[in-house]
């Protein structure tokens, strides 16, 4: 059974309205559904706790969904979100293999790896790789990153999220 809009939005309807039987049939459907998003987006072997963590997500959520707007492109945001999160989780526990391995090896690797994200940082507009820079890769607050760069907070805010958005569509494309 494939999920269609408006079956998922009015199992989800009920679900809001305290409806036990429509929440476990929608958290179903709604497995089988990520399962199918996250296929080609992660490994298969973390698909499964990717589906879980989104399913629990969607449980904390649920509140905050209308039921009258579309239910699946809800359910694909929050998706997006826990598979970024993942991404990151990877990206940093591969981060700290690579310090691991610095601390024992060789400086051409930490050589590479700066070389790498300047590269791919200066594919950036300037505010956005500063802003990255500054506060990502240097450890300063937002507040210190403001004064350093003489943007204000939510600029700065705005500059790493676009910035880490287009840094993520760089990296995929390679």
């Amino acid at each position: 059974m494939i999920a269609r809009e408006e079956t998922m939005r009015d199992l989800m309807r009920l679900a809001q309205s305290g409806d036990k039987q429509a929440y476990a049939v929608l958290l179903e459907q709604a497995g089988r559904w990520l399962k199918r998003f996250f296929a080609y987006k992660i490994a298969e072997d973390a698909v499964d706790d990717l589906v879980q963590d989104t399913l629990i997500s969607l449980h904390r959520k649920r509140a905050s969904y209308d039921p009258s707007r579309p239910f699946l492109p809800w359910l694909a945001a929050i998706a997006r979100y826990r598979w970024v999160d993942r991404l990151r989780q990877t990206y940093r526990h591969a981060a700290d293999e690579l310090l691991d391995q610095h601390s024992e090896g060789s400086h051409e690797d930490e050589v590479g790896a700066k070389i790498s994200i300047d590269r791919l940082l200066h594919k950036l507009p300037e505010a956005q790789a500063l802003a990255i820079r500054l506060v990502k890769i240097d450890g300063l607050s937002i507040s210190e990153a403001c004064a350093r760069c003489g943007q204000s907070e939510p600029l700065v805010k705005v500059n790493i999220h676009r910035g880490l958005k287009k840094l993520a569509t760089l990296i995929e494309s390679e």
